[in-house]
């Protein structure tokens, strides 16, 4: 009786582990089924939003006509209505992630490889005599033709101080004050994490106080001469002797002989050339003129 008892309780024990193994097990697959959220883009094309993190995935049915033409134009005798209708069978294509920012975007480049291992693993056969010719073509379709941009929905912006507000100091037993070091100020985004450098003190530069001008006749008082006024006179001749400097014209200059007349008359025989000379000058000019004119 008291075995029984023992087993009674040991399997009751067992029993109740197993479930609390069971339940936390579950929880733990419900968990990471949760956190692994994917956001499927009803085109290849355009924009689409989702959580950061978050899968992004496109459907088949979504690039059927890029794979029908890049399937035609491979030249491989591929069956491209097969193909086509393959890959519309296939319900989500990832083709990247949505980052952790405000928005992103997943290229034409990584789509059309995503499409291609699909259109791969689809093992279609109407790829033609050359698959991964074909492949290759619905590739470099696809690319060419989609693009997707991705817009965080759960995105929240840093908040910035407001301006002309101090930025909060965080705690700091440097050298600086506030708790900073010296060199905050001059380093990107300071050294305390928040972007911001405290202001600086510019009450020790030196500046001009107003009111304290010079009036004009302190600077120069009455009966002085201005400044550039009363240049100083050198010394003239009888000076040498009284301190002042020796000045002397440089070298010895002489008037010329006027052999007799006096100084400043014309004589008769010149006044006479010159007058002749006037005329025939006038006259020249007044021939030239009318030849000119006729």
């Amino acid at each position: 009786m008291r075995k029984t008892t023992i087993w009674q309780t040991t399997r009751k024990a067992l029993t109740v582990t197993a479930l609390a193994t069971m339940v936390t097990g579950g929880a733990l697959l419900t968990a990471g089924t949760a956190s692994a959220a994917t956001t499927l883009a009803s085109a290849c094309s355009g924009t689409v939003n989702g959580g950061m993190g978050d899968t992004v995935a496109i459907t088949g049915t979504s690039v059927k006509e890029l794979v029908r033409a890049g399937a035609r134009e491979a030249g491989t005798l591929a069956l491209y209505d097969v193909a086509a209708n393959d890959i519309a069978k296939v319900n989500t294509i990832s083709v990247g992630t949505v980052p952790n920012a405000a928005g992103g975007s997943v290229d034409g480049k990584a789509i059309g490889a995503a499409v291609r291992e699909a259109v791969k693993n689809t093992k279609s056969w109407g790829l033609g005599l050359n698959p991964e010719k074909t492949l290759n073509s619905i590739e470099h379709k696809v690319a060419g033709s989609c693009g997707l941009t991705t817009v965080a929905t759960n995105y929240v912006a840093p908040t910035l101080p407001t301006p002309g507000t101090t930025a909060p100091q965080q705690g700091g037993t440097g050298g600086g004050a506030n708790g900073l070091s010296p060199n905050a100020n001059l380093l990107p985004g300071g050294s305390n994490g928040t972007g911001y450098a405290p202001p600086r003190d510019y009450g020790n530069l030196p500046v001009a106080q107003p009111g304290v001008a010079v009036a004009p006749g302190v600077r120069y008082p009455a009966n002085s001469p201005l400044p550039g006024e009363g240049a100083p006179q050198y010394g003239t001749d009888g000076q040498a002797g009284q301190g002042g400097p020796d000045v002397r014209n440089a070298g010895n200059a002489e008037a010329l002989a006027t052999d007799g007349m006096p100084g400043g008359d014309v004589q008769l025989p010149m006044l006479l050339a010159v007058l002749v000379l006037a005329g025939v000058t006038a006259a020249l000019v007044r021939t030239w003129v009318l030849r000119r004119v006729s």
